[in-house]
């Protein structure tokens, strides 16, 4: 099972909902696709769409996917890569009001430089992400709270 998070951040994303059912109709995803959606507005009859999930159903499903491919905000990356799953994340950006600044890239690129993701910058190619996700080996991840803090202080520092 495919799980799909997009947050609870009140801008849409459809541009990922859009690219993810192409990938369902090239048959590049074969199995169930389940989406927390949030507040974006989007109908399929490919995927099981939910708005917002209970938090024990969140865990539950974020437990037994094969894979999530998530929006580029923290909690939904470091809650699928902390029990070691493999993950693909999408930045939101500003450019498609999807956010209100680019500040996913850089979270996106940090988690993914490290090796605990793919990241894919351009949505267009998140069908060939899939398709390689299978040889990708993330990083364990290790909780370092310190670490994380210093990343945070020094995005925020810096812009």
């Amino acid at each position: 099972m495919v799980l799909v998070l997009l947050g609870t951040q009140s801008h849409s994303f459809i541009r990922l909902l859009d690219e993810i059912e192409d990938c369902i109709k090239k048959n590049v995803i074969t199995s169930a696709v389940i989406v927390q959606h949030g507040h974006t507005k989007f109908s399929s009859n490919y995927m099981e769409l939910f708005d917002f999930i209970p938090i024990e159903e969140f865990n539950n499903l974020i437990a037994k996917a094969d894979l999530i491919i998530t929006h580029g905000g923290v909690g939904s990356i470091i809650n699928s890569i902390k029990i070691h799953k493999k993950v693909i994340a999408v930045p939101r950006l500003s450019e498609f009001n999807e956010h209100v600044n680019n500040h996913q890239i850089e979270i996106v690129d940090t988690f993914n430089n490290l090796g605990l993701i793919k990241g894919v910058f351009d949505v267009t190619l998140l069908c060939d992400a899939i398709k390689s996700i299978n040889t990708f080996k993330p990083v364990p991840y290790i909780s370092n709270n310190k670490g994380m803090l210093k990343i945070v202080k020094d995005y925020i520092d810096n812009n």
